[in-house]
């Protein structure tokens, strides 16, 4: 079977795990953007981009451990998957202290989203005038977490389960 305990706790289960559940993160925080309507800010897209160098290098640690590659490689790959997740973790913090005002965030990251465009002759004037959301104001809050909060939670899961699949013998 092909989810029994011993293939789930495996190191192609934990990479094959850690990789659907990196790209159902960052599913839902596009789903959120597309859908939802919630304009991310530079920081949101910032933590974003551990989940995109992660899908690859998940794709290979599971090829690497389902089709027999030396362990030291899947192993390796998975460590290195923790390693993205704990940046993206670091990443979260650091966001979810801005929208707290624990420190400010980058200057940069200050604007607001106040524009309409009726007229096509001026859609090139109001993109360049269109500054996207404040870093320091969370867009939505989910049981008192931000989606900042959420990442850290997320990826806080994705390494211990990296670094767990890194450890396991098979």
């Amino acid at each position: 079977m092909l989810l029994s305990r011993q293939w789930l706790f495996s190191r192609t289960g934990c990479a094959t795990l850690f990789t659907l559940a990196s790209a159902a993160s960052v599913g839902s925080a596009l789903g959120f953007e597309h859908i939802g309507g919630y304009i991310p800010c530079a920081l949101c897209l910032l933590q974003r981009i551990p989940y995109y160098v992660s899908l690859p290098v998940g794709l290979v640690a599971i090829a690497a451990s389902a089709f027999g590659a030396p362990s030291w490689l899947s192993r390796t790959l998975l460590v290195i998957l923790g390693l993205i997740m704990i940046v993206s973790a670091g990443l979260g913090v650091y966001h979810a202290g801005v929208e707290w005002h624990f420190w400010e965030g980058p200057a940069g990251c200050s604007g607001n989203l106040s524009s309409s465009t009726t007229n096509a002759a001026n859609l090139l004037d109001d993109l360049n005038a269109i500054k996207p959301p404040s870093c320091s104001e969370a867009s939505l809050r989910i049981l008192g977490l931000s989606f900042a909060g959420w990442n850290v939670i997320a990826s806080a899961f994705l390494a211990s389960l990296a670094f767990f699949g890194a450890r396991r013998n098979a």
